[in-house]
């Protein structure tokens, strides 16, 4: 099996990597429509992969430091309301696409015109918050109280922190959220390639879905919409299960930029993580 980004199956395609799925040996109608990706996942026809999780680069916090609503506007990540209590998660096109949402941007249509903006932006995000830290340091720091708020979080972050630390929470503001996906695929090379696509129709079932959701790794959102039924009550709570109609409906996929623009973001994050 090969699990791989979204938004990079056609690159494995491409290079030859992944064997066809037969189209009806996968639960497709059974995913969430926007998640079911299928111009990253197949390709002339063909089905190469199926999305097996996703999740949110968004907001999360702690609900018993700051106030929730605030937490439902992007602009809050540059404000000084909470200034010195902010961790950024350090991964520039997530956090350069949440920027972008913030500003009313589609993070599909980003552009150069749009990262003198973006670059002020991050500067200010720069100014209000106390650390830009990998995902350890900074989930880290949210649990332990260093920081109340994290920039790029989401349910991967305090889902799994759920019962031990009930005071974390993530939303997705109402200017939205950067969605991120991971597919699952055959080997094209494999030489159990009828076992292999067995696992991946458990991986995609949903039962299959439930226990990777909530794995012992960290926590993320099912593709398949059935999984709630193999889901406790306290779990949809953490994951907000009940909430992923309207999240899904507002949130983008991260930044696709050309290399050019790719080029560029990377400079604006470098220029903000010196200041």
């Amino acid at each position: 099996m090969l699990v791989i980004d979204g938004v990079d199956v056609q690159r494995a395609v491409g290079m030859d990597l992944l064997a066809e799925i037969p189209a009806d040996a996968l639960p497709t109608a059974d995913l969430f429509p926007e998640v079911r990706m299928e111009a990253n996942n197949t390709k002339d026809g063909k089905t190469y992969a199926v999305t097996e999780k996703f999740g949110y680069n968004t907001i999360s916090y702690d609900k018993t430091k700051v106030d929730p609503k605030d937490m439902q506007d992007l602009s809050i990540i540059w404000s000084d309301k909470y200034k010195g209590r902010i961790a950024l998660y350090d991964y520039y096109l997530p956090m350069i696409g949440l920027v972008g949402l913030g500003l009313g941007k589609k993070t599909a249509e980003l552009s150069d015109a749009d990262m003198p903006a973006i670059a002020e932006k991050l500067s200010e995000m720069k100014k209000v918050s106390k650390q830009v830290s990998d995902v350890v340091s900074s989930q880290t720091a949210l649990a332990t109280g260093e920081v109340d708020i994290l920039v790029g979080g989401g349910e991967w972050i305090t889902a799994a922190l759920s019962g031990e630390k009930p005071n974390l929470d993530w939303t997705v503001p109402d200017q939205g959220a950067v969605r991120w996906a991971q597919s699952i695929g055959v080997m094209k090379t494999s030489k159990k390639q009828e076992l292999a696509l067995k696992f991946v129709q458990y991986i995609v079932s949903p039962e299959g879905q439930a226990r990777l959701a909530t794995s012992s790794c960290y926590w993320a959102m099912p593709a398949n919409a059935k999984a709630g039924e193999h889901l406790s009550d306290a779990q949809k709570a953490a994951l907000r299960w009940n909430d992923q109609a309207a999240y899904l409906k507002k949130t983008q996929l991260y930044p696709i930029p050309s290399a050019e623009l790719d080029q560029k973001m990377q400079d604006a994050w470098t220029d903000m993580m010196q200041q």
